[in-house]
């Protein structure tokens, strides 16, 4: 499919051809992703039409007032993106779920050893920045879904708090076990800090933004930057989405009115220890308290102290208590109808609730998304018919737990699996380079629109730009030369943190998440400070980008729709699918030779001879090796995909040098090209977590949002659980044996089709 674009024009501009020729080879052109004459236009003119303008008076409208979920102006949204969708003639109406969405009612946490020292717990308004100072209306500080508790303990820095932090505890001899952590953010999703924390044995959580990682460190600060002040705070749920997203008392059901819901008592996605975010104002006092061990070089911040890591003689008394209800989550679900396959279903999504005004996160990304609708619905209205039906979603209640998005998967469930054909996601957006993550046969694809879009503000294509900056970034001579070399950029890994979830990880749809950004820096996240007056200092003031979002998804959306075969491409997916195989394979000597040099290193005394004796270590314990896994199964299953992948190609070549056949011969290519990336979901799950069914993709265990790739294997041999993972070899071969027969099939179908 690479080649199309190159193809088209060849085809258009020869003189060899007669014009019914031309234009049978045009109609051709327009079956696999790559746009016809015809469609070239209509896309031109859409790309002309979003307006920055539209896009600074919409998030004005939209960010004026803090809307998270269950609030007055999340509802008053609502309506009005309900409205607009009509007005530009969208067949539009609101999805309701009900869902558990607690908020606070008491907070408290004070330092009562050595000395007293209360946090305040609130971020002061700023002059000048008119939104901030909305103070009755905004969420207080906190993180969604800890439970209530109150504990008072001696306190232990514990840096990130990801599984590395505690190994290195462990080594200085510190055990956390009835203590309260304190942590800062980064390396992981916030979620993964109060879990790790319990399983250590500690009873409260505090997680803080050190200025090193996003405050002064990196900066100037809000107002007169646009890093975190002391006393901002990035609020956020520690929902366990590892386990599952959404409503945590419905797991795996829509939570409409009538669904059988858990007792709050057992939900499992709820924190089992308090927990509290905090701005590194409030975290100085405490962390300059502590004593014993000074703490590594790596677990030191940019806070004017020497980091310690206790445990005390800080002790901290940490009291939380939460309104447990339900709230109502209010989606914004718009269509325009299919001319020719109006039973395919293209989705586009972006969520409109924020944890307080949420310019950049997430109206930056929904104010894009309006102009694209709005801009195809100006084409509609000129004449303009998708093959496709187009679903434009305004996702409410991402911020608490991907909460609107889930539900509605959850609650079409069975219609997704016979009509969705791909599903494109953007949520932040600013000044910077393309961001694309996303099911690697739609990888052709974004390449081929991203290399169409023009950056506003270097004058190259989007994709280019992306290229270029990422040679920048390369410091290996031979990275550099196999990016130089690559005709295609690789998408990204989707993990979670994002609406995209339940599309591809839950129902096996294939996705893309979509957005600009990294210029801009980024202290504001999650806090009041996110607010019209920053983005339009310090972000994308004139919506170039916002506009460049438009045109990249827009155009991406209008190709999913009106080619008749659906634009999926296997080359991209088999060679990604081969680099994870081979990743797990050095994965495993890996462990294996780690295993194999600590047992050397304790039995000849190293760690002995080379630690300092006025510092407690305690050296780890021998291991038994494992014998290497047999990978055959993977590296069988990873032929038989490329052979598949080839296939396939092959096909289309066969097709696209023939003369096609009606548009409706090629309908059963289109069923078996829906289901190629269902054929990657496993119906029994990842094991301990169910609900996530992909066997390619999905967020770690131990990360929250990052991704792990064919995790079923990978954390096993993480967590040296091996065998499991030779169990889960089998399966996985087996997953992908079944995805290599699906793309087969819908070879052998093109094939009958072209005939």
């Amino acid at each position: 499919m690479r080649r199309i674009a190159f193809l088209l024009v060849v085809i258009l501009c020869s003189p060899l051809l007669t014009v019914g020729q031309q234009e049978e080879q045009a109609k051709l052109a327009g079956f696999f992703g790559n746009s016809s004459a015809d469609e070239q236009a209509w896309e031109q003119k859409f790309q002309a039409i979003p307006s920055p303008d539209n896009m600074i008076a919409d998030m004005k409208l939209l960010a004026a007032r803090p809307h998270h979920v269950g609030s007055p102006y999340d509802e008053k949204n609502s309506e009005w993106l309900l409205a607009q969708y009509k007005k530009w003639g969208w067949d539009a109406h609101i999805e309701t779920f009900q869902v558990l969405f607690p908020t606070p009612k008491l907070r408290v946490l004070e330092m009562v050893a050595p000395t007293r020292f209360v946090a305040q717990l609130r971020e002061p308004p700023v002059p000048g920045d008119p939104t901030s100072s909305q103070q009755s209306e905004q969420l207080p500080t906190y993180n969604a879904y800890s439970p209530d508790g109150d504990v008072t303990a001696p306190l232990v820095y514990a840096n990130y708090g990801v599984p590395e932090d505690y190994d290195q505890l462990a080594r200085m001899g510190i055990s956390v076990k009835g203590a309260i952590v304190i942590t800062r953010y980064g390396h992981s999703w916030r979620g993964i800090k109060p879990k790790l924390a319990y399983e250590h044995g500690a009873i409260g959580c505090l997680i803080y933004s050190d200025p090193r990682d996003d405050g002064y460190y990196e900066g100037d600060v809000f107002p007169k930057g646009p890093w975190r002040p002391s006393q901002g705070v990035q609020r956020g749920s520690v929902v366990k989405m590892e386990l599952y997203p959404g409503d945590p008392l419905t797991p795996g059901v829509g939570a409409d009115a009538h669904a059988k819901r858990l007792p709050i008592k057992e939900a499992k996605t709820i924190e089992d220890i308090p927990v509290m975010p905090i701005s590194y104002g409030d975290a100085l006092p405490l962390l300059k308290a502590l004593g014993g061990p000074v703490a590594p070089s790596d677990w030191r911040g940019a806070l004017p102290i020497t980091y310690h890591v206790g445990p005390g003689p800080a002790k901290v008394h940490l009291k939380l208590q939460f309104n447990w209800d339900l709230k109502p989550v209010r989606d914004v679900i718009a269509k325009l109808p299919g001319s020719t396959y109006a039973d395919e279903w293209v989705i586009r999504g972006n969520h409109y609730d924020g944890w307080v005004n949420g310019a950049e996160d997430p109206i930056a990304g929904q104010v894009a998304l309006l102009e694209e609708a709005r801009s195809l619905g100006q084409l509609y209205q000129q004449g303009w018919r998708p093959k496709r039906t187009i679903i434009y979603c305004s996702w409410d209640g991402e911020e608490p737990g991907l909460l609107g998005s889930t539900e509605w998967v959850e609650e079409h469930g069975d219609e997704l699996a016979t009509h969705a054909v791909a599903y494109i996601n953007s949520d932040t957006n600013g000044r910077g380079y393309l961001q694309a993550e996303g099911s690697h046969s739609l990888e052709s694809l974004v390449n081929n629109v991203a290399d169409e879009i023009q950056d506003p503000e270097k004058g190259i294509s989007v994709g280019k730009r992306r290229q270029l900056a990422a040679l920048a970034r390369t410091e290996s001579p031979e990275e550099r030369q196999k990016l130089e070399s690559q005709k295609n950029f690789i998408l990204g890994d989707l993990g979670s943190g994002s609406d995209y979830s339940a599309f591809i990880d839950h129902a096996g749809i294939a996705s893309i998440d979509y957005g600009f950004g990294g210029e801009a820096g980024g202290g504001i996240y999650h806090s009041i400070y996110d607010d019209f007056y920053w983005y339009s200092h310090f972000d994308d003031p004139t919506e170039a980008y916002g506009r460049t979002l438009s045109q990249t998804a827009g155009t991406t959306i209008m190709r999913l729709a009106d080619s008749d075969v659906p634009p999926l491409d296997f080359t991209g997916l088999s060679d990604a699918v081969g680099r994870f195989v081979s990743e797990l394979e050095k994965l495993d000597k890996s462990e294996i030779n780690e295993i194999q040099w600590q047992n050397k290193e304790i039995q000849d005394g190293i760690f002995a001879a080379s630690t300092d004796p006025t510092k407690k270590f305690v050296p780890p314990a021998t291991e038994e090796v494992p014998s290497p896994l047999d990978f055959s199964p993977l590296d069988d299953a990873v032929k038989n995909l490329k052979q598949a992948a080839g296939h396939y190609q092959s096909a289309f070549d066969k097709v696209q040098e023939g003369t096609p056949a009606s548009g409706a011969s090629f309908q059963t290519v289109d069923q078996d090209l829906i289901s190629t990336e269902r054929a990657l979901l496993y119906q029994e799950g990842l094991p301990g977590r169910p609900w996530y069914r992909h066997e390619l993709v999905a967020p770690g265990i131990y990360t929250g949002y990052g991704v792990k790739t064919i995790p079923a294997v990978r954390e096993a041999i993480e967590q040296k659980n091996w065998s499991q993972a030779a169990d889960q070899i089998t399966i996985v071969a087996g997953v992908l044996q079944k995805e290599a027969d699906s793309i087969n099939a819908a070879a052998s179908a093109l094939e009958s089709a072209g005939q």
